[in-house]
């Protein structure tokens, strides 16, 4: 099968024809990347969209919270994510300490990274005495975001392709050799950050969800899971996980707790159910 994908790979669109470049801004001494740009645009997004959905009725918390708990969660990202990756994907790193240190050279695990964000996020409402699971609602409507751009990074970046593929919209990548591969990339954009997105913002805008305490944290952790798992069907493996011996990738395997999870909460949501007054502003009403 290999060999007439390979013979009409000169066919595809080559990502070099894109005109994409991993460096956003070049001053010589100093260059800006647009993974590093979709961090911060994801954060950013994130905070705004937090601060409109504090001031409906029935927040958990107070936007003076919130303020704090952007600090912390952006930690958890990148502490998280990168000591995810390592333990995860690349754990000959910890044989040079110094390696694990160079987040510029890219490589950060969503998985870590939600690690990261869940303590981040338990110390400041053990700090503030709010309720855990109501918070980790209303953060989770705001991580489609970071997901959708950073995802759109991977793309530009030209890594974490897809399998070899004959589809019309397949892309020969650089470093991937010659074969067309799908852009998974950009498939994990549409549904871990659009349609990931558009679910939660229908439950929180149209539904009573927000009022059932792991409603939401519950159906982004099930959406997400049951993405990547299919997703991890065209896109290629990460390297030295290829062949695991469970016969599922590293990403399927880190997604089944998710997906048992979200069900889990989303099953009992109902039960934990608060009566919360109506009352918008900057007072918590946990």
């Amino acid at each position: 099968m290999i060999l007439p994908i390979l013979a009409d790979a000169a066919g595809y669109l080559h990502f070099d024809q894109l005109g994409l470049n991993p460096v956003a801004l070049d001053l010589g001494f100093f260059q800006i990347k647009w993974y590093s740009l979709a961090y911060i645009a994801g954060i950013f997004a994130g905070w705004w969209y937090l601060t409109k959905l504090l001031a409906q009725p029935g927040a958990p918390m107070a936007k003076r919270h919130a303020e704090d708990l952007v600090f912390y969660v952006t930690l958890g990202i990148i502490l998280g994510g990168r000591i995810g990756y390592v333990l995860f994907y690349k754990p000959d790193m910890l044989l040079h300490p110094v390696d694990v240190l160079k987040l510029w050279e890219g490589g950060m695990s969503f998985h870590g990274g939600l690690i990261g964000v869940v303590l981040g996020l338990t110390y400041v409402v053990r700090k503030n005495k709010l309720n855990w699971l109501r918070v980790h609602d209303y953060v989770a409507c705001c991580v489609p975001f970071g997901l959708f751009f950073g995802r759109l990074a991977n793309f530009v970046n030209g890594e974490l392709w897809g399998r070899p593929t004959t589809v019309p919209w397949a892309i020969v990548f650089p470093n991937a050799g010659p074969l067309p591969r799908h852009p998974s990339q950009l498939y994990e954009a549409a549904g871990e950050g659009i349609i990931l997105f558009a679910i939660l913002w229908f439950l929180f805008w149209k539904t009573d969800a927000r009022y059932q305490p792991g409603k939401l944290v519950g159906t982004f952790a099930l959406v997400y899971g049951v993405t990547r798992f299919g997703l991890e069907k065209v896109r290629n493996p990460d390297a030295g996980l290829e062949h695991l011996s469970w016969g599922l990738t590293m990403g399927q395997t880190l997604s089944v707790p998710l997906i048992l999870l979200g069900l889990y909460l989303i099953l009992t949501a109902k039960g934990r159910r608060q009566r919360v007054e109506p009352v918008a502003g900057t007072e918590s009403v946990a």
